[in-house]
């Protein structure tokens, strides 16, 4: 059980910070674009002012998601020696905290990206789970 809770804690931490790190490398890569959408993002969010999200920008960050995902899921189960149970918890436990970014974002960011984004969020992390008995397998 402690392993499968230590799984839970580091696929949380291991999504949080590969989402922050890709977001920042994005920024860097294409301050004019992605940078600057996510400056305009945040400033929207804290002072409560207008903002148009950029489809792109919304899809790419779905697919990131996914992947992300995926990768923490995988980690969840290698941590705790099994694939079920920790990258399903984990994706609750995502699904949670994405609902409280939802309530947060709700006027600035289509229905639809909230939708999807957060749909994933169970179904990935639990493939990332199952790509790990795949690796062990080999």
């Amino acid at each position: 059980m402690v392993r499968i809770i230590l799984g839970i804690i580091v696929g949380f931490i291991a999504w949080s910070l590969i989402w922050v790190g890709s977001e920042k490398i994005f920024s860097a890569i294409w301050p004019e674009w992605y940078g600057a959408h996510q400056i305009a993002f945040e400033a929207a969010v804290a002072s409560g002012g207008t903002y148009m999200a950029e489809t792109t920008i919304l899809l790419m960050n779905i697919v990131r998601g996914s992947i992300i995902s995926v990768i923490s899921g995988f980690l969840a189960a290698l941590i705790a020696r099994e694939n079920k149970r920790s990258p399903l918890i984990l994706g609750f436990l995502l699904v949670a905290f994405g609902l409280l970014i939802v309530i947060m974002t709700w006027s600035y960011i289509p229905i639809w990206y909230h939708v999807i984004f957060t749909a994933l969020l169970i179904p990935m992390t639990i493939l990332g789970g199952r790509l790990r008995k795949t690796a062990n397998m080999s």
